[in-house]
């Protein structure tokens, strides 16, 4: 047994194999217990001994396979995410695997066959047991991913097609490339053009290897099933390649149909293509033309609607008794968003509706019409003979309900539930609520029975890595933990500041140091924010540590970060009857929460402080009653493509606060945004709004930047604290507009979402300024910070939950400064920007759902000129739904 233990730990792949090949059953089996402590101390190995790790592998990947008895075990083993690695041979796994019997080596290739495709199970060792068991061919993806990928390596210079005859399991393997839902893994593999996959398998099938029927439904039904982004670059080529005749396409017109309704672009567009034919052919009826139509037209992708549009008026004239079939679905685009494609099937309607003598469809046909934008609504009315529907006496609009803010619960009273949020917050971030009532819950514990408290936190420390038995070796903690010199980035870091000073990782002189230097100052607009944050927790683990506080003065009252005043001033009592040390960057915290809008609320609690006869309780006493809020003076300014906010000075920021604290007060330049900025992450924005929750303003000042990223840079991610500061307390001014105008024209659809949920939540709240917001849109687009065709694409979202009349105002001041541009170009100059016609679009919805009535600057000139563009279209449409008059 030792001989072969020292085999596996020298790396002898080869010499395993043949000492176990002479070594009894029993005696492999008693191996075992050995062989998974040795492979247990392999993968504990670190990086730095890699080379041992990788020459271990292959002779304990071969030990574990002869030591198993059971073809499960077997297969799991040999399969180990460890062990891909390096695995042993082919060649050696086999020659370990031979003298097992055929049914034990055909479940063997079975189950490793079914492990994923992730598993790396190397083919030639699938393969080589299912010809030695003599069993099936396993159909599964691991198999035939590696299969395609031994096909389509090479054998030299023998042509694939040729490979592919010469493989005996050819017809279920061929088969099994329909079925495998890994198809990403190998699509480079497959190419195009001759020679591919595509080729090689349709020309077996005209040779008669495969069965042509068989691989026709397969295809087909593959691309029915549809799958990821990829599935159709290689299926719809295949599908193409085997050059179906017409009367295996008439055979398939359900699947025709299907694939035209619900499948990817290129693959509906196949099936359109091949319908349309069929159509032309004869070889539709008018029932099945319109079946296919009902689904197709719902589709986003104008040109395939356009196109179905037009094959309906083909088989109209052809066919004009059709009428009654097809006008009904005809009258399905009605409900289309574009409204040229609305008008487009109303001229087929209005063309052929003299011929409809059936009463059901067209009162199908009436029904439908109400989907019709207004002007085109009465048009149909006149081509049906029937009264037009009335408009709405008046049109009142329902914003979505804004988030209410809410009371977070108090800290744990146990130790154990303590631990489990904490838990929780560490494995993944919480919001502002979830993380103040964890510190409170670490203060308040810690001041009570601090051996308490670690018991209860040991299982979720243990799992930290500066508790693991060699952090000290690796890693230098005190210097870690200490290193103030760019603060804390995240909520998560504070939290493990703080777990490692409950369990005297790091030491006393280190959190001194850091809580008495704090981080250094940065050229950037955030710095502020990151010391705030960064100089509360080091302060809470020196006081853990040194002097345990009872509580925590800045712990909110509300989600947003809020502090009540009379809350306020109870803590500041408990401080008071016990005697204890109220922490500086604590109390400071909670001044520039404690609420002051509420003037009533803030006197009364203003009182009760100055009661108290603590220097803390005449300071919170003056900040309550020295009024509201401080607003600084704001300026825009441009930057390139950008336009950016500058902010001045605030005074009451500045007295009676600590060092880091004054920072937020400072004044913010363009020059202070830095091109390289170590403060990233986007976790820390809800931290930073809570910091100020009456004073969104100073917060947004700061993240104007970072947001026109999105538009003008499209980074992903940084919009995300948009609908956060919709929900913040204070003015929303100029910083917070453009925050989000810029989320608004952000490259990602979920940032745009976002900023459309900040959108809403500010009008919801009566604080959007439309009209200010829409100007800054202008010029944003005028200067190409931000795009048309994205902003039309956030503003039909916010439409769509009943905003018309917000979007109609915020867009009333965005297109004159568009239109006027276009209105004054000379000759020669470039067109308009792509995507004013869908801003219009937009803008004519808006304003025709809402009964907007009036002029708008420059419309007229744009909805005179020539020709039959979106552009020209929709601010037609615009005009008339605005009453504006045509121009002479």
């Amino acid at each position: 047994m030792s001989a072969v233990l020292e085999a596996v730990r020298m790396g002898r792949a080869g010499e395993t194999e043949l000492l176990l090949r002479k070594t009894p059953d029993a005696e492999r089996r008693a191996l075992l217990p050995e062989l998974k402590r040795l492979r247990k101390e392999v993968r504990a190995l670190p990086w730095e001994q890699r080379d041992r790790l990788e020459r271990m592998y292959p002779a304990l990947q071969v030990a574990g396979a002869m030591c198993h008895s059971g073809a499960a075990a077997a297969a799991a083993w040999i399969a180990g995410a460890d062990m891909r690695w390096r695995q042993a041979p082919v060649e050696t796994l086999l020659r370990a695997l031979a003298d097992r019997d055929t049914g034990w080596q055909a479940d063997m290739a079975r189950r490793l066959a079914g492990r994923p495709v992730s598993a790396d199970v190397p083919f030639a060792l699938m393969a080589g047991l299912v010809r030695r068991s003599g069993c099936e061919v396993p159909v599964t993806d691991a198999y035939v991913v590696g299969w395609v990928r031994h096909i389509g390596h090479g054998w030299g210079r023998v042509p694939l097609i040729d490979r592919l005859r010469a493989e005996p399991d050819l017809a279920p393997l061929v088969n099994g490339l329909f079925e495998f839902s890994e198809v990403g893994e190998v699509r480079w593999l497959f190419g195009d053009g001759p020679g591919s996959w595509q080729s090689a398998v349709a020309d077996l099938t005209r040779t008669g290897e495969l069965d042509r029927g068989a691989v026709v439904d397969a295809c087909v039904a593959r691309l029915l099933r549809g799958g990821g982004p990829t599935d159709h670059r290689i299926f719809l080529p295949m599908l193409l390649q085997l050059a179906l005749t017409r009367e295996e396409e008439r055979e398939r017109v359900t699947d025709w149909t299907a694939l035209a309704r619900d499948a990817a672009s290129p693959v509906a567009a196949h099936a359109q293509a091949v319908l349309a034919a069929l159509a032309l052919d004869g070889g539709l009826t008018a029932r099945q033309l319109a079946e296919a139509s009902e689904g197709l037209l719902f589709r986003t992708e104008k040109k395939l609607v356009r196109a179905q549009l037009v094959l309906l008026g083909k088989a109209l004239a052809r066919e004009p008794a059709s009428a009654a079939q097809l006008l009904p679905a005809v009258a399905q685009a009605f409900a289309h968003e574009d409204t040229q494609v609305q008008e487009r099937a109303l001229k087929l309607v209005e063309r052929h509706a003299k011929r409809l003598d059936d009463p059901a469809a067209r009162s199908d046909i009436a029904g439908a019409a109400g989907q019709l934008s207004p002007v085109l609504r009465n048009r149909a009315a006149d081509a049906l003979g029937i009264e037009a529907a009335a408009a709405p006496e008046g049109y009142e609009e329902v914003l979505p309900p804004a988030p209410e803010p809410f009371r977070p619960a108090p800290a744990p009273a146990s130790a154990v539930e303590l631990a489990e949020e904490v838990g929780a917050l560490l494995a993944a971030d919480g919001d502002v609520a979830a993380f103040e009532r964890a510190l409170d819950g670490l203060a308040r514990h810690a001041h009570r029975d601090q051996d308490a408290l670690r018991a209860a936190l040991e299982p979720v420390a243990a799992t930290r890595w500066w508790k693991q038995p060699d952090a000290r070796r690796w890693w230098h903690t005190d210097e870690y933990f200490g290193n103030a010199r760019y603060g804390l980035l995240g909520a998560r870091d504070g939290l493990e500041l703080l777990l490692a000073t409950l369990f005297g990782v790091v030491g006393t002189d280190t959190l001194f140091a850091a809580h008495q230097r704090g981080p250094a100052d940065h050229a950037c607009a955030h710095t502020g924010f990151s010391r705030v944050f960064d100089v509360r927790l080091r302060e809470l683990a020196y006081r853990i540590r040194t002097d345990p506080q009872p509580l925590l003065l800045a712990t909110p009252s509300w989600s947003t970060g809020l502090l009540e005043p009379g809350e306020l001033v109870d803590r500041l009592a408990v401080y008071g009857r016990l005697g204890a040390r109220v922490g500086a960057a604590d109390f400071a915290q909670a001044l520039l929460r404690v609420r002051r809008e509420d003037r009533a609320a803030a006197l009364a609690a203003a009182e009760r402080a100055a009661a108290l006869g603590t220097p803390e309780g005449e300071r919170l006493a003056r900040r309550l009653s020295a009024g509201g809020p401080a607003l600084p003076t704001s300026q825009q300014r441009t930057s390139g493509v950008r336009i950016l906010v500058e902010s001045g000075e605030v005074l009451e920021l500045q007295a009676d606060f600590p060092e880091a604290f004054r920072q937020l007060g400072r004044p913010v330049t363009v020059g202070d945004e830095r091109r390289y900025c170590h403060h990233w992450g986007q976790e820390n924005h809800q931290h930073w709004l809570a910091i100020l929750p009456e004073q969104r303003e100073l917060v947004a000042v700061r993240l104007v930047h970072d947001l026109s990223h999105a538009a003008v840079d499209d980074q992903r991610g940084i919009a995300a604290a948009l609908p956060l500061l919709a929900e913040s307390g204070g003015t929303a001014g100029e910083s917070t507009r453009l925050c989000v105008a810029y989320g608004l024209g952000a490259r990602h659809p979920e940032d745009r979402l976002a900023a459309v949920d900040a959108l809403l939540v500010l009008a919801a709240r009566g604080q959007l300024d439309a009209e200010r917001l829409g100007a800054d849109l202008g010029r944003l687009v005028r200067r190409g910070a931000v795009k048309p065709l994205r902003l039309a694409e956030s503003a039909r979202t916010a439409a769509a939950t009943g905003a018309n009349t917000t979007i109609w105002e915020m867009l009333r001041h965005t297109l004159p400064v568009l239109l006027a541009d276009l209105a004054t170009a000379a000759a020669g100059t470039p067109g308009p920007a792509r995507g004013l016609g869908e801003l219009l679009s937009v803008a004519a919805e808006c304003a025709e759902r809402s009964g907007a009535r009036g002029a708008l600057p420059h419309l007229s000139q744009t909805a005179a000129r020539r020709g039959s563009s979106r552009l020209v279209v929709q601010a037609r449409r615009l005009r008339d739904a605005l009453g504006e008059k045509a121009a002479a």
